[in-house]
């Protein structure tokens, strides 16, 4: 299993864990990626929060949307609701964001079903998000939980696969190559 940390400022404030702490226990776990997601703050805080990041954690560091601060991380990972922010036609959006995003950085992409998976394999990615595998209480938007399937839906993608979505660290896939776990980390 291979650990990809999400870490999430409203879970952190929600479960009273410092980011300090956060980060600590992402290596403590072996983390190889952390995602700082934080969808109510400002662009500064954000990017506060990406330079704390760096100076305690050496893996890789993805932001979730923010793309405009890329240059504080080593990709951005958005979801399909946040691509279609900036075209309506994804392939266009696709476009713009790695204009932006230079082939150097990584770009994510969330994914939920098959036909999201196909089409994403057209686009210039580094990986996608899949689930999710479990309900879960941190996203409150999960449209639908894939369970076992999956497994046979990430087979289908030509990128990196993380599962996402209720993921735990025992979980078993065999196409999958990052287990994304958030608030998992805390129990």
């Amino acid at each position: 299993m291979r650990l990809y940390a999400l870490c999430d400022q409203k879970l952190l404030d929600t479960n009273n864990v410092t980011l300090r702490e956060f980060i600590n226990i992402a290596k403590q776990n072996s983390a190889e990626i952390i995602q700082y997601r934080n969808k109510e703050a400002d662009i500064a805080f954000i990017k506060h929060q990406l330079i704390q990041i760096r100076k305690q954690f050496d893996g890789f560091l993805i932001v979730n949307d923010a793309y405009e601060l890329i240059e504080f991380c080593d990709g951005v990972h958005i979801g399909q609701g946040d691509l279609r922010k900036i075209d309506s036609d994804a392939f266009k959006a696709m476009k713009v964001l790695r204009s932006v995003v230079s082939k150097d950085k990584i770009i994510g992409l969330s994914t939920h079903n098959e036909l999201e998976v196909i089409q994403a394999n057209e686009f210039d990615l580094n990986y996608i998000g899949l689930g999710a595998f479990r309900s879960t209480a941190t996203k409150q938007d999960t449209v639908s939980v894939l369970g076992d399937s999956l497994d046979s839906i990430a087979a289908k993608s030509r990128h990196f696969v993380a599962a996402i979505g209720g993921v735990k660290k025992h979980d078993n896939f065999k196409h999958v190559t990052y287990h994304v776990i958030g608030s998992g980390l805390l129990s």
